[in-house]
């Protein structure tokens, strides 16, 4: 029985069809009319054209097409994060959202980022090398496993909860933060034995660019609600720490589990 479930009434549709870019068409840097999200795979695959390489009007069938056609995410777990997504729009009954829509803060956008700073502290929508660098030092083998990207996530949560005296995270941030740390697992590692190169994870977060020249391929399987559930437990049971923990307070003797102060 799978512990994490994401659920949502999905009704929306299209009779138009995008069609992304294959990988041969390359990788191009946003420009200043461009628009960016917090999430560094949805960026990348702006990036290289999968999605709209301005950020912006990305619908349904966008959505679907570009993880498809990247990633090889199935259409019904694509359709239930565009869902996500479209609330993030401030229009109400959105039908589409920008990359942008997705920094307002406390909706998707979470403290505890593995490579952004909270929003307390500034802009949490751009790469910050401080945080991923905490991140990226818990990863201590070539290959990440479960353990190594939970340890990761924690040490991440708890930074923030003793550094940002409005720390807070909602389930719904929560459930993101876990499905993240899942998802880079198994969309560009091995979703079967839980495990990714690190070079690729690193190459990714830092370049918004698609491990390619490293070796990455498109997934033969597709990666689907199931995968993300499972892998999402995994990564809970792996912590041994509450999902979401609450505020608690700074004392100087706290330390982080796993070695980390």
């Amino acid at each position: 029985m799978k512990s994490v479930s994401f659920s949502l009434a999905l009704g929306f549709g299209s009779t138009l069809v995008y069609s992304a870019p294959s990988p041969s068409s390359g990788w191009q840097a946003p420009g200043p009319n461009d628009v960016r999200a917090p999430c560094p795979m949805l960026n990348t695959l702006a990036n290289h054209g999968f999605l709209p390489h301005d950020g912006k009007g990305i619908t349904v069938n966008k959505t679907i097409d570009a993880l498809g056609s990247a990633l090889n995410i199935d259409a019904n777990l694509s359709t239930l994060l565009f869902g996500f997504a479209a609330t993030t729009n401030p229009q109400p009954n959105a039908t589409f959202f920008d990359l942008d829509h997705l920094s307002r803060h406390n909706i998707l956008e979470h403290d505890a980022s593995l490579s952004r700073q909270d929003s307390y502290f500034g802009p949490a929508d751009v790469f910050n090398e401080a945080v991923f660098n905490q991140t990226k030092s818990f990863w201590t083998g070539d290959i990440i496993d479960v353990q190594m990207a939970a340890n990761a996530r924690i040490v991440r949560l708890l930074t923030s909860n003793l550094t940002n005296p409005e720390y807070s995270l909602s389930d719904l941030g929560s459930a993101f933060s876990i499905g993240e740390t899942a998802a880079y697992i198994g969309i560009l590692g091995d979703k079967k034995s839980a495990t990714v190169p690190k070079s690729w994870v690193e190459y990714l977060f830092e370049n918004e660019r698609l491990p390619y020249e490293l070796g990455f391929k498109r997934p033969n399987d597709p990666f689907t609600t199931d995968d993300l559930g499972d892998l999402s437990t995994q990564i809970i049971n792996a912590q041994h720490f509450p999902q979401s923990p609450g505020k608690v307070e700074k004392r100087g003797d706290t330390r982080c589990p796993y070695g980390y102060h």
